[in-house]
């Protein structure tokens, strides 16, 4: 399937040519179209919504190209969206997206009960970290931070995977938004790509917390931490030991929670990571 998504896109030179994919809520296509006479780009996420127009930034390895990310949200997944490229010479090409569910199970977990019905003088301190983090991931840092393909941040087993309904303590009280891995209190934590931190503070129900910006609208997100080695604005490297996991936060015991944030929405960050790398490995051909 990731063959098809990259080839698809070099038949710009067709007049209105249209190409049929499918996404899974949660997850991110990359596209990839010709940076030749390229106008903009517009993408509606259902029949009903009046196309947006499209941050799109020049392929990382391929000067003559330029890509897209597209996502569906978990919560709000896509249906049937439509993204088109428009030209100078008039041309159009565009991609019909199909939505589906995709397959997670669900999970059975019990934790503190504060942390499923949080004290009344919790919850302004929830709200306000969540407010930081939307304005975070709202802003768009318009130039890559990244340098190369993505890491994983540590070397472990993964212990749960994205998307998994999360029931606590006999409630659905939401999904994995993330991919947590094995790790004991004190483990180091690597930084995934370079750029630049946004947040790093203990939070109600991430605890420790450190989020990375990584350029293009692309944030790494580390949870559940005990130590934290950076600062909010410092500039990280790919590999740098950012962090100590830890078992704080709503949490059933020690692990690290990695996620991504791409293209608008929280992804499968194995997922995102596994096609954005493609994109220094695979060889295209016009």
């Amino acid at each position: 399937m990731k063959k098809i998504i990259f080839i698809l896109a070099f038949f710009t030179s067709l007049s209105f040519a249209d190409q049929n994919l499918s996404i899974s809520k949660g997850q991110a296509v990359i596209l990839e179209f010709s940076k030749k006479g390229l106008e903009e780009i517009k993408a509606s996420k259902d029949e009903k919504q009046e196309p947006k127009k499209q941050r799109f930034f020049v392929h990382p390895t391929e000067d003559n190209k330029v890509i897209l990310i597209f996502s569906s949200a978990y919560k709000k997944p896509i249906k049937k969206a439509m993204v088109t490229a428009f030209y100078s010479n008039k041309e159009k090409f565009r991609y019909d997206i199909l939505g589906d569910e995709g397959f997670y199970p669900q999970e059975i977990l019990k934790v503190a009960q504060s942390k499923i019905s949080p004290p009344k003088e919790a919850l302004k301190r929830i709200k306000a970290e969540l407010n930081e983090a939307n304005a975070v991931y709202a802003s768009f840092t318009d130039e890559a931070l990244f340098d190369g393909e993505f890491i994983l941040p540590l070397n472990s087993s993964i212990t749960s995977k994205f998307g998994s309904a999360r029931v606590f303590n006999n409630t659905l009280a939401s999904y994995h938004s993330g991919t947590d891995f094995r790790a004991s209190v004190g483990t180091p934590i690597k930084a995934a790509n370079d750029g630049i931190v946004r947040i790093a503070k203990d939070r109600y129900y991430a605890g420790g917390s450190i989020v990375i910006d990584h350029g293009y609208q692309i944030f790494s997100q580390y949870y559940h931490l005990s130590e934290l080695k950076v600062k909010v604005g410092q500039k990280v490297k790919k590999g740098q030991i950012i962090a100590l996991s830890g078992d704080s936060g709503r949490v059933t015991g020690a692990h690290l929670h990695f996620g991504i944030f791409a293209g608008g929405t929280q992804v499968d960050p194995i997922d995102f990571i596994n096609k954005f790398n493609a994109l220094f490995t695979q060889q295209h051909s016009h």
